[in-house]
This record gives structure tokens, C-alpha cells and sequence, in this order.
């Protein structure tokens, strides 16, 4: 099938991200937030991220006004009505995904895809809770969204053959390398860096090292861009949380298992960057 016009649920740090790279791929895109406060931080961001590029000379002005153009940011599920593709990408909740597919699903056409870009939820359980389990997948982009090159492709034991080599050819067109990944928590990717970023909370805990030593080791001794516990604030503690839990509720491997400190840090409202501090302390 043709895709013309994209919608996005979420425009928080992985929406807005799936919302700039669809339009600059020349998409016309609708990115949704549950109010105008929360819309306008995310479309701020956008701006924000497509000026830096105009100043650092990555990207023209004709490229960013383009961009701009092609996306409209609402607060309602009207508009994407004429969406042919939908990603969602908001808080990884069970039920809170399933009411949004209801209320969209009471306005999108038969044809429209539907795409999670959950980090671990089951996608076979999200599409049974839709009228459309077989145009349905999952499309997991990683962050920042228009920098990382990787989306892992998830089929749902429903989702159809023409839906998983749309949503393929729909992912190359907007510039990323694809994989195929199982229908299980954590996919691929968080399957093997969530059980290392829970190590260094707990090695931390142990007294192995300060949170500083320990991210400059794994930087400069093994030659990763960033350390966990940076990066941990990063994807944000809640989120990170959340991730460990459900891979825990599904494999009940110790590895899954959320550190205390983890647990503590969530409760005391200390999230990573979006909160002002984590791990590190950020000016916001």
C-alpha cells in the first residue's frame, strides 16, 4: 500500500523525534499530545533540533522550513482520519496504550496501519486489544530518534505479510537500517543492554565504583559512546524501570530484575534529564 500521510501518538522525547524524521522524509505527518503544553514542548524541540542542524550546516534552510511545513501538531484524534500509518509512542503502559487505540481506532480508516513503538511490551497483546490485529506491528526506534540509524521490526503472531513489508518499506524510506526481531520482551536490542545497565546499578550499590568511574571505565576501557549510568538517565529511570520489570514479570531471570537503588531513584522522583536529576544533575 501507499503511505501519504503519517500520525504519531506522543510527541515526548521518541514522538517528536518519529514525527521530525517522517516529515523530513517528506511525509505529511499529525503528531498528537494529550494537551497544548505538553504538544508545544515536543514541536519545540523539533524547531530546536532542525535549527542546530541549519547552524552547524548539516541541514539547508529549505530542508527546515520542508520539515516544518509537513507537520501539524494537535490535541485531538480527528485528524488522523486521513492517516494511512500510525505510530504510537507513548507512556510504556498497557492500558494506556490500549485506550488510545480505542479512541483512535473510532476514527482511522480500515486500511490505516497501526505500529507500537514500545521497548517491551508484547505487540501480540497490544493488537488483540484492536479491531486490527493483522495491521498491526511493532517499530522500535531508538534515541535520539533522527540520529539513530536502527529500528527493530516486531511481528505479532496476527500481523499480515503485506503489513510487516510495509512497515520495512516504510522504515527504509525514512532512512533507517531495519532488523526483524521476536514478539518477545526486550526484543533484540534491550534484550542485551538492559541486563548491563542493571550490573552497573548494582556493581554501583556494591561499592565497585562511583557512578563517575564507572561510565568513564566503560568509555574509555571498552570504547562505548557513553557510560550506563549516563545513559540511564538518558532513556530516563522511570523508563528504564518500567523495561526491567515487565522483562522480569516475563523471563523471572534475576538478570531482569530492577536494582533497589533503581526503584528508590523512580519513587524520589530523581528520572534522569527530563527531571533535572538521575544519576548526574542537569540544568533544565
Amino acid at each position: 500500500m501507499t503511505i501519504r500521510t503519517v500520525g504519531v501518538l506522543g510527541c515526548g522525547l521518541m514522538g517528536s523525534g518519529i514525527a521530525q524524521v517522517s516529515a523530513s522524509a517528506g511525509y505529511r505527518t499529525v503528531v498528537r499530545e494529550v494537551d497544548d503544553h505538553l504538544l508545544e514542548q515536543g514541536l519545540l524541540r523539533i524547531r530546536q533540533f532542525l535549527d542546530g542542524g541549519v547552524a552547524r550546516g548539516k541541514l539547508t534552510e529549505d530542508s527546515r522550513a520542508r520539515t516544518l511545513a509537513n507537520i501539524t501538531g494537535t490535541t485531538s484524534f480527528d485528524p488522523f482520519h486521513e492517516c494511512d500509518l500510525v505510530i504510537e509512542a507513548i507512556v510504556e503502559n498497557v492500558q494506556a496504550k490500549q485506550l488510545a487505540y480505542s479512541a483512535l481506532e473510532r476514527v482511522i480508516p480500515a486500511h490505516t496501519i497501526l505500529l507500537s513503538n514500545t521497548s517491551s511490551i508484547c505487540i501480540t497483546e497490544l493488537a488483540a486489544a484492536t479491531r486490527r490485529p493483522d495491521r498491526f506491528a511493532g517499530l522500535h526506534f531508538f534515541s535520539p530518534v533522527p540520529l539513530m540509524k536502527l529500528v527493530e521490526v516486531i511481528r505479532a503472531l496476527t500481523t499480515s505479510e503485506e503489513t510487516y513489508r510495509t512497515t520495512v518499506e516504510f522504515a527504509t524510506s525514512i532512512g533507517k537500517e531495519t532488523i526483524s526481531a521476536p514478539d518477545r520482551p526486550g526484543f533484540i536490542v534491550n534484550r542485551l543492554l538492559v541486563p548491563y545497565l542493571l550490573d552497573a546499578v548494582r556493581a554501583h550499590e556494591n561499592g565497585l565504583g562511583s557512578v563517575e568511574d564507572i561510565d568513564k571505565g566503560m568509555m574509555l576501557g571498552c570504547g562505548h559512546p557513553i557510560g550506563p549510568f549516563a545513559l540511564l538517565d538518558f532513556i530516563g529511570l522511570d523508563t528504564a524501570y518500567s523495561v526491567a520489570s515487565i522483562m522480569f514479570e516475563e523471563f523471572r531471570e534475576p538478570a531482569y530484575a530492577p536494582p533497589p537503588l533503581l526503584k528508590r531513584m523512580v519513587l524520589a522522583g530523581r528520572l534522569g534529564r527530563k527531571s533535572g536529576q538521575g544519576f548526574y544533575k542537569y540544568s533544565l
